[in-house]
């Protein structure tokens, strides 16, 4: 199949989705398909079966930006249609499966109401703001004929299916050691955004004085809390893609306090690495994170971080057990099953497409 992937966020921006359109591609192209990748243009060179629209800053979010109009004739003759974003990035898919009658597919990776908070003052209109956005959304994700999300904890009122963005296993797995033994290191990888609230890895940090944290990421609120930092935390600048699995598993614990997650890839990358992870207690980690593979704490409460931290610490894992039902593998198979009924089908059922997700998991 030839695909066209439309997406809000993409290379030289570093995040969650496009490290996860980067292995969909990869993976799907692996097993016969042809990917291309419609995005924001920006500082980043494009590869081949990559276009770049002309675009602008985002006032919301610094460090992406926002895509403008492009003639749908100027782009390939595609036979799927698969957007990752509401804005222009995915309404121009949106326009072309309709323009073209082919069918289209949405998944569904950033709450982007949560990220108002960010460039408005006024809490009270940045609550605003949310109450309207959510309806918009919800009704651009109804003109898709399938929408995906990665947990059944989807924050759209509209008919999903379950599709995790996957990890991969072959490349997240434990490697050796760096640290001295018997030094305690907690991490954090991630943005450094309002919505992360990487602030109460200081706090727990002020806590637990005997332990040593890293912090690794790049956004707007890096630069104010790297000044209020305790002297046990050290922040670092994203890592490249391969030096991950070598930072998750020299860590004895991962720790994240978002409340704005979809499936928080790197709590799992970590997992698949051998490390707990101690989460809030909030979607989408009180379907991801579990008596397997970490701990969950009450957002807010120090103490119960802590214990989420102590419990990590003193147990005995076999994390990576529990995230193999995430594993890319399976996802692009689930993928590819979505796209065939789809072409078959033109709009198939929901409930099908389910029906045939669960019956590929048990083979």
């Amino acid at each position: 199949m030839k695909i066209g992937f439309f997406t809000d966020s993409y290379f030289p921006t570093i995040d969650g989705v496009t490290y996860t359109l980067r292995l969909w591609r990869n993976r799907l192209e692996q097993a016969g398909h042809e990917v291309w990748i419609v995005y924001p243009d920006g500082d980043y060179r494009p590869a081949a079966r990559e276009i770049p629209i002309k675009s602008v800053p985002n006032p919301f979010y610094s460090g992406y930006r926002i895509g403008l109009a492009r003639r749908p004739s100027k782009l390939p003759e595609f036979d799927i249609v698969h957007a990752h974003g509401p804005a222009m990035g995915g309404l121009l898919g949106l326009y072309y499966a309709r323009r073209y009658d082919v069918p289209s597919v949405y998944t569904h990776h950033t709450p982007i109401e949560e990220y108002f908070h960010q460039s408005i003052r006024s809490r009270r209109v940045a609550e605003l703001l949310k109450r309207a956005y959510v309806p918009i959304e919800n009704n651009i994700l109804d003109r898709f004929d399938t929408v995906t999300t990665s947990t059944d904890q989807m924050s759209r009122d509209v008919e999903s299916v379950r599709l995790p963005v996957g990890v991969d296993l072959e490349f997240f797995r434990p490697r050796n050691r760096s640290s001295e033994p018997g030094q305690t290191l907690i991490g954090y990888s991630g943005r450094i955004s309002m919505e992360k609230n990487v602030f109460e890895i200081l706090r727990l940090a002020r806590r637990l004085s005997g332990c040593d944290f890293v912090v690794v990421g790049e956004g707007p609120r890096r630069a104010d809390l790297e000044e209020r930092a305790p002297d046990n935390v050290v922040f670092r600048d994203f890592l490249p893609r391969k030096q991950l699995p070598r930072f998750y598993s020299a860590i004895d614990a991962f720790v994240t306090a978002s409340t704005a997650d979809t499936l928080g890839l790197s709590t799992l990358e970590a997992n698949a690495c051998g490390t707990p992870v101690a989460a809030a207690d909030v979607p989408p980690f009180t379907e991801t994170i579990g008596s397997q593979n970490g701990a969950r704490f009450n957002y807010g409460s120090l103490n119960s971080m802590t214990d989420a931290i102590d419990r990590c610490l003193d147990e005995d894992w076999n994390t990576r057990r529990a995230v193999e039902q995430y594993s890319v593998d399976r996802t692009i198979r689930n993928l590819e099953t979505i796209y065939v009924q789809l072409r078959m089908d033109g709009n198939s059922s929901n409930e099908r497409l389910r029906a045939t997700i669960e019956q590929n998991a048990r083979i």
